[in-house]
């Protein structure tokens, strides 16, 4: 209960520090790349370099996958039959498909199924929603938009990308079994425990809805889609592989929980560049994250029931 107390507050101070007129207007970015340079780093050196590696492992790694895949051929479809303009069909496209699977996911699961579940996480993030984002996401946008980024420079940006290299790092240091210890794991699990404020909080100061933003049919179409359909999708797929098994039965939960969360704020960056209903786009991310806390309680009490 504490740790969704946590959840509640982070986000509420996020938006009541709004209200604060002499405010940084640009804290929500200096906060974000904290989270990236320093926080999700250390989770990944801290959390991956001890997970017991197996099989079972891929079903949360291709979750991001899927989504997006299906993602694109369903509003691909839809977009093509009733002839929807390409940057709408493009921008539901990558909103629909990419999951916050790191910056609320992560601080969401580790209140709720703790630090095995935030391991677990970590793997739909980072080789999944990252790698989906650096690769796929790009390769609809150059289709449906406007292309501003050479492969070259695509390539450059995942490969360096910080918690994608601490993932490899981390990686490498669970095969060769090297353990990290003493004073570095002090350091590691102090930063990481500022993950879940942190996060929330600067999720909290970019939610502003106006209550005539509401009005796109479009913007109801890709939070159906995000909160309600795409967790089903997997639900259904990865039920009969890993819900009834007991050792398994966190992958299951943890899966289908991220993919319940709301539009990766990635996403809605990618759109703006190449000019896929930036305002849109926005509006999927600002209104898909509140809404996303009573969706997601939905799911939650669903898979404990089925427990």
């Amino acid at each position: 209960m504490a740790n969704i107390l946590l959840v509640i507050v982070s986000i509420l101070t996020g938006i009541l520090l709004q209200k604060i007129r002499d405010f940084p207007a640009d804290t929500p970015k200096a906060l974000n790349a904290y989270l990236i340079y320093v926080v999700l780093p250390a989770i990944s050196l801290l959390h991956i370099s001890r997970l017991e590696l197996s099989l079972s492992l891929l079903l949360p790694v291709s979750v991001a996958w899927i989504i997006f895949s299906l993602t694109w051929v369903f509003f691909g479809y839809l977009g093509e039959k009733f002839a929807w303009k390409r940057n709408t069909t493009g921008c539901l496209i990558i909103c629909g498909g990419l999951s916050n699977t790191g910056f609320v996911g992560y601080p969401i699961i580790e209140a709720l199924y703790g630090i095995e579940g935030l391991k677990i996480a970590v793997l739909v993030d980072q080789p999944g929603s990252f790698l989906v984002v650096s690769s796929l996401a790009i390769i609809v946008a150059s289709v449906y938009g406007e292309e501003k980024m050479r492969k070259r420079d695509i390539s450059r940006k995942m490969v360096f990308f910080p918690p994608f290299l601490f993932f490899i790092l981390a990686l490498l240091l669970n095969l060769f079994q090297i353990k990290i210890e003493g004073v570095v794991e002090y350091l590691l699990q102090q930063f990481s425990a500022t993950l879940t404020p942190i996060a929330l909080i600067a999720v909290g100061l970019q939610i502003k809805i106006k209550p005539q933003d509401i009005k796109d049919n479009f913007l109801w179409f890709g939070l159906v889609h995000k909160l309600f359909l795409v967790p089903l999708l997997i639900f259904i797929i990865y039920f009969p592989i890993l819900g009834s098994s007991p050792s398994q039965n966190l992958i299951f939960k943890v899966s289908v929980m991220e993919a319940a969360m709301a539009s990766m704020i990635t996403s809605s960056i990618i759109a703006s560049n190449f000019n896929l209903r930036p305002k849109l786009a926005s509006l999927l991310v600002g209104i898909g994250i509140p809404l996303s806390f009573i969706s997601l309680a939905g799911w939650y009490f669903l898979l404990e029931y089925l427990r």
